[in-house]
């Protein structure tokens, strides 16, 4: 949905604008090609794909400042580069497809991999340890929450059998045979909401974006605009609902009255779009 994000940060050639989570970088790039005598602030998690990025845009030279770093300490970060206030900002909450393709990384049930599932290569805990120690009632319990599965019971019960797991495609045979026949009849591989689940507790996604949301206007000018972009309804709901509160504080001003979706052309062209949502506002004016 790169047009609509772009349509909505209403950019400028001498504006600064924030890409919170960097990702594979198309955000970013389309910004700085728009900018003149502005500055961007690329923040990204990923210390590797931080190094690879710098390679991709160093033609953008100093137009664009990138820092190693979770957006959930979005202030001290845009405190530290020394920018003014940003006149618009960019959260896209999903995994980029060259962390899913990467099975090292044991993001994808797709391809053999450890069961890691970290984002940032520094955090202590991975996927192997969730679904290795957890005891069955509290991986239930996360399967059920963050995955929202309905069949958590049965998923927590089959994982604890098969201990030990250390793979994602063993992880998701595990699943697959979990889960009912007759509840096979849907568009979702029957691991996605496990996988989902282990990915949001390893990371901690929903605490971070709590965090990120708690600050994300502090770092706005007046009339400044957020966008963000969630994959799933968890991290859609925490975002509503925070637009929905500044709204009532008269804070900020909803711009988009319903949720955005990627058209179907855009689905048809990249798949792991068709979950998409984009909600955007607006800093209330001084």
């Amino acid at each position: 949905m790169l047009e609509e994000t772009l349509s909505f940060l209403n950019l400028r050639p001498d504006g600064v604008y924030i890409d919170a989570t960097l990702g594979g970088g198309g955000h970013a790039e389309a910004i700085l090609r728009v900018l003149k005598t502005g500055k961007l602030l690329a923040i990204e998690r990923d210390p590797g794909m931080a190094i690879r990025l710098l390679e991709r845009l160093a033609a953008f030279g100093e137009t664009i400042m990138v820092r190693d770093g979770n957006f959930a300490g979005i202030s001290a970060l845009h405190a530290a580069s020394g920018l003014p206030a940003a006149d618009g900002m960019i959260a896209d909450l999903g995994i980029s497809s060259i962390q899913l393709e990467d099975a090292s990384r044991g993001f994808s049930f797709e391809r053999a991999g450890p069961l890691d599932m970290r984002v940032d290569p520094r955090i202590p805990l991975t996927a192997a340890e969730i679904v290795n120690r957890t005891h069955e009632t509290d991986l239930a319990g996360l399967i059920f929450r963050l995955g929202e599965e309905r069949h958590s019971r049965r998923i927590a019960r089959a994982i604890v059998k098969a201990r030990p797991i250390q793979t994602t495609t063993e992880l998701a045979q595990v699943v697959m045979r979990a889960i009912p026949s007759r509840a096979g009849l849907h568009h979702l591989h029957p691991a996605t909401r496990t996988f989902l689940a282990l990915r949001l507790a390893v990371n901690q996604e929903l605490e971070n974006l709590s965090e990120f949301l708690a600050q994300a206007l502090t770092v706005l000018r007046p009339s400044g605009r957020l966008v963000i972009l969630s994959f799933h309804s968890l991290e859609d709901r925490l975002v509503k609902r925070a637009f929905r509160q500044w709204q009532l504080e008269g804070t900020a001003q909803i711009l988009t009255r319903k949720v955005l979706r990627p058209s179907d052309e855009e689905v048809r062209v990249n798949p792991r779009s068709r979950s998409a949502k984009l909600r955007a506002t607006e800093k209330a004016a001084a």
